[in-house]
């Protein structure tokens, strides 16, 4: 049996625009999992479209159930190839990546189609697809649900990631990351606890005096 998503994105800017990001987009603050990117093999076709294979390495860290399957120095990275075909003719391009680490425990593979918004030509839109399998024996559904929530957050950080790169394209200031809101707010929150702390001891040190 094999889990299958298939979901829609947009992208406010052009289609040249992303298909510039899409090469661009590592590194970005919500990247950090992709260690490397490598390119294999790159052609044009007579028809002009633009043909590559990519490999690239990401951190992949296993639940701890499933730690015990994968031999030491492969439970926490894993090999993606990404193949891509660019047609500037037709304004699309189609990308597939699929992992050929762990893949004896669980398949990913994913194909995301890009054209321009037919309602706003300034636009892009995405169709992507996935599909999770496993054949491990008695642990396949496990496996397939754990692999399709661990998709489903790739690909809002791939948004993200994505925003973020074309923000600093346009010469935007990109939205702050998770990540600094986070530190902003532990700031905010850790000096509020001093000055509250330095009010208590005040009042506690009048106290003592009265």
């Amino acid at each position: 049996m094999v889990k299958y998503l298939c979901c829609a994105g947009l992208l406010k800017s052009t289609w040249d625009q992303v298909c510039v990001a899409f090469w661009q987009r590592y590194p970005n603050p919500y990247s950090n999992h992709v260690l490397t990117e490598d390119i294999i093999f790159r052609e044009v076709t007579p028809t002009n479209c633009l043909i590559s294979r990519r490999l690239l390495t990401k951190t992949s860290r296993a639940p701890r159930w499933m730690e015990r399957y994968l031999p030491k120095h492969m439970a926490s990275s894993a090999y993606i190839i990404e193949d891509s075909i660019v047609d500037p003719q037709k304004r699309t391009m189609t990308t597939l990546t699929w992992n050929i680490s762990h893949a004896r425990l669980m398949s990913v593979e994913e194909r995301c189609h890009y054209r321009i918004n037919p309602e706003n030509g300034s636009w892009t839109e995405i169709k992507r697809e996935a599909w999770i399998s496993s054949n491990v024996y008695g642990l396949s559904r496990a496996i397939q649900e754990f692999g399709l929530a661990r998709f489903k957050t790739s690909v809002t950080k791939t948004m993200k990631g994505f925003e973020y790169v074309l923000a600093k394209m346009q010469g935007e200031t990109p939205s702050r990351t998770l990540a600094e809101t986070a530190t902003e707010k532990a700031r905010e929150t850790a000096l509020a606890a001093k000055e509250k702390a330095k009010d208590l001891a005040s009042h506690a040190q009048k106290k003592q005096y009265v």
